[in-house]
């Protein structure tokens, strides 16, 4: 019995055990149609392997190619796209149907985390006993909570209520959504500053020109009492 370590090496065909009459020879310069026993005589010569990559090609495809090298490089390969993987789990967030905001937003953060990391989010209120009169407000509660995180997350199921609990389900959103939203969250920033510098462009503009009336009129009426006196 072969291990999962054996399997991949018995998944390739390989050099005598390649029973076809004619294969397709692929390289870097292209591919080539050639008897089996040329690409083995070929294989030979270079000190390398004729491994099957296409055994349902017509006719099947191969390379020349140490066996090693290949099996180390499919290895490589089958370790990053298991990486590239997201393992995606479902967080769940309980309220009751009266949380104070401090509680509201100690889980609003949580929540930012967990559809950050690529999670999904369960959010559910729970009506213990009579509180199932405050399901309205259960409903209220939890679509605020979509709101707060629509930037990160979108709506996958609206509140509904099953049994004695209130479900709304969020998905996270992609990295480039989410990166837009905080272009736009920087340029709405930038513009705010924009219009308190206008502002205080104005207010100090207004100032210069109440001193400058202030001024003037005080000159004036310097001029008028000038007058008087010298009319006197």
């Amino acid at each position: 019995m072969r291990g999962k370590k054996d399997d991949l090496k018995y998944k390739y065909r390989t050099n005598e055990h390649i029973r076809v009459k004619e294969v397709r020879v692929v390289s870097d310069n292209g591919s080539e149609v050639m008897p089996t026993r040329k690409a083995l005589d070929m294989a030979r010569r270079e000190g390398v392997d004729l491994v099957e990559i296409s055994p349902n090609a017509q006719p099947p495809v191969c390379r020349l190619i140490d066996f090693s090298k290949f099996l180390y490089q499919q290895k490589r390969r089958q370790k990053e796209m298991k990486q590239k993987q997201v393992k995606q789990e479902v967080k769940e967030i309980r309220f009751g149907p009266q949380t104070d905001e401090h509680d509201y937003q100690f889980k609003l953060k949580h929540a930012e985390e967990f559809l950050r990391e690529g999670n999904k989010v369960r959010a559910y209120v729970f009506f213990r006993g009579r509180s199932i009169l405050f399901k309205e407000q259960g409903e209220v509660l939890l679509l605020r909570f979509a709101n707060d995180l629509e930037e990160l997350g979108k709506v996958e199921q609206m509140p509904k209520l099953e049994g004695k609990k209130m479900f709304l389900y969020l998905s996270p959103k992609k990295a480039g959504v989410q990166k837009k939203s905080q272009q736009k969250r920087d340029r709405e920033q930038m513009e705010a500053v924009a219009k308190e510098a206008e502002k205080h462009a104005l207010e100090e503009k207004a100032e210069k020109s109440g001193l400058f009336a202030n001024a003037k009129g005080g000159v004036d009426a310097l001029k008028k009492l000038s007058g008087g006196e010298d009319k006197d």
